[in-house]
């Protein structure tokens, strides 16, 4: 009971609301959002995808609500119907269209739709991308200019204005993204504000004849954290809140992105490039107030809490079963109980990340193997840890002793091996591969310390021997130091991921090649 008390209370402390400060945007209206029509499974990296007009006039109805003006990004895809369904709904559309793009399609939307058309935005981070030279871009600029009677500007992140200023000449406004979790040294939400008034400043003094729109401004509200820049709902209501709250104060017009989450992106930008939407499809309505106010981070609080629990009950019940023979002494419970604790918080962690994280076959089957990993081990190593059974070595179980292995022992032994190899492969990919890679530190946290736990509760029989486990154990060692310090200090989910990985190899370096089951 007091195990579960103290699930429950961890995770009432984990679900409580975040107060944020109340704050004065200026203004019912956003001035604009970043709209793309896609929903679900559609995806436009897709040949053929085409989303349907009412789907579209369904979004702008919704849309109007909450701003004056969309931002688009291309003319295909049934970028037609934005244009018909803005005119509908009484929005002004600030028109992007990619510069390799057909010119006469882009004249034809233009020619149609002049009194929705607020601004034509020719090219998106195009230098950032490197697919053009400056010289190239500025012509096609110009080009497009002589054709259409609206302004007409190109965006790209801050950076990139000031490395070729002579864009500058080509456009009648200068459009800026400043992404502050997406910086070479990220920001942290409570930063953000402040970030971007600085570095509007900044371009503001390199290009002081000109206009500066803010073209992209917001946060994530899932995904893994970049050093103490953290995507979660309360720092997405903190960071759009203010930065909404400076803009209205310093009258500079900042575009959002985005309205809606958009998962297809996930593909391309890890978890965290599907949850910059700030309204929520399923309530029609903002994740949170644009004024301040209380913001959820676990609005499933309760059934996590019911999910930790009944795993924790689960252990204790195996636990029971498997010292019922033998007894259990007061310091077993306590190691069974303190590794259940952290391990059932961090099961239930892990059940609101699988759906957030899973966006591909691979992804799906790292995610699953990893749950399946944190739903078990506290289970069976409760068991050990009662029956006073360490787990096998992987030798004993895959060499020619694994006849003499009852099914306990392939159950420790199997559910290790898995933890390892799931483990192995985040490690690496956060060293190989890390700028969109999960951090996967709730799951590794509920598989590993149950081990950590039963290597020093149960006895090690048998000799050294393990050979796979302790270079296995060097390999996450040297991949912890690795990760923490590139991701820094300031990020606490790889820090604890980084000692989640310690204590496997705590685990996998005490194995013992024993060749006795009792």
């Amino acid at each position: 009971m007091l195990t579960a008390g103290a699930i429950a209370a961890a995770w009432w402390w984990l679900g409580a609301p975040v107060e944020l400060p109340k704050f004065d945007a200026g203004g019912h209206k956003l001035y604009c959002l970043s709209y793309a029509p896609f929903r679900g499974g559609q995806n436009p990296l897709v040949d053929g995808t085409r989303v349907d007009a009412r789907q579209i006039d369904e979004d702008l109805a919704l849309l109007a609500k909450y701003t004056d003006c969309i931002r688009t990004y291309s003319v295909d895809d049934g970028r037609d119907d934005v244009l018909a369904s803005a005119r509908r709904h009484g929005l002004k559309v600030l028109h992007g269209i990619w510069v390799s793009h057909d010119v006469d399609k882009t004249r034809h939307q233009i020619e149609a739709y002049p009194d929705v058309i607020k601004a034509i935005v020719v090219g998106n981070e195009v230098l950032l991308r490197g697919e053009m030279s400056a010289a190239s871009l500025s012509a096609i600029i110009r080009e497009v200019k002589a054709r259409v009677p609206m302004p007409v500007t190109y965006a790209d992140v801050w950076e990139f204005w000031l490395r070729y200023p002579d864009v500058e000449n080509a456009v009648d406004f200068v459009t800026v993204h400043i992404l502050p979790y997406w910086e070479d040294f990220p920001i942290p939400a409570a930063q953000a504000a402040e970030h971007v008034a600085d570095i509007r400043g900044r371009v503001a003094a390199a290009f002081p004849g000109k206009e500066i729109v803010v073209g992209e401004f917001g946060w994530p509200s899932a995904g893994r954290m970049r050093e103490g820049a953290r995507p979660s709902p309360s720092n997405q209501a903190l960071a759009l809140t203010e930065t909404l709250a400076l803009a209205a104060r310093e009258h500079f017009q900042l575009n959002v992105i985005e309205a809606f989450d958009q998962p297809w992106k996930r593909a391309l930008e890890g978890t965290v490039g599907g949850y910059w939407g700030i309204i929520d499809r399923t309530t029609a309505a903002p994740k949170f107030s644009f004024t301040g106010g209380p913001v959820l981070d676990h609005p499933n609080w309760p059934l996590q809490a019911l999910a930790g629990i009944l795993l924790a009950a689960l252990a204790f019940a195996a636990a029971c079963a498997a010292g019922a023979r033998k007894g259990v002494s007061a310091a077993q419970w306590a190691a069974i109980a303190g590794a259940s604790f952290l391990a059932s918080v961090a099961f239930g962690w892990t059940i609101e990340t699988v759906a957030v994280e899973s966006f591909s076959i691979g992804s799906w089957l790292r995610s699953l193997a990893f749950a399946a990993a944190a739903a078990a081990a506290p289970i069976v190593c409760a068991a050990g840890c009662a029956a006073k059974r360490p787990a096998p070595a992987f030798a004993d179980l895959l060499g020619r002793g694994a006849q003499q292995r009852d099914g306990f022992d392939w159950a420790l032994g199997g559910i290790l091996m898995l933890t390892m190899v799931v483990a192995v492969e985040a490690a690496l990919g956060l060293v190989f591969d890390p700028r969109y890679r999960d951090i996967p530190f709730a799951p590794l946290t509920a598989a590993a310390l149950p081990y950590l736990v039963l290597s020093f509760a149960a006895p090690r029989s048998g000799v050294s021997g393990a050979v796979a486990e302790r270079a296995t154990a060097a390999l996450l060692a040297l991949c912890s130091l690795y990760v923490s310090f590139n991701e820094s200090f300031a990020n606490w989910q790889a820090i604890w991921f980084c000692a989640g990985l310690i204590a496997l190899a705590v685990s996998l370096a005490r194995a013992r090649g024993a060749l006795s089951s009792g």
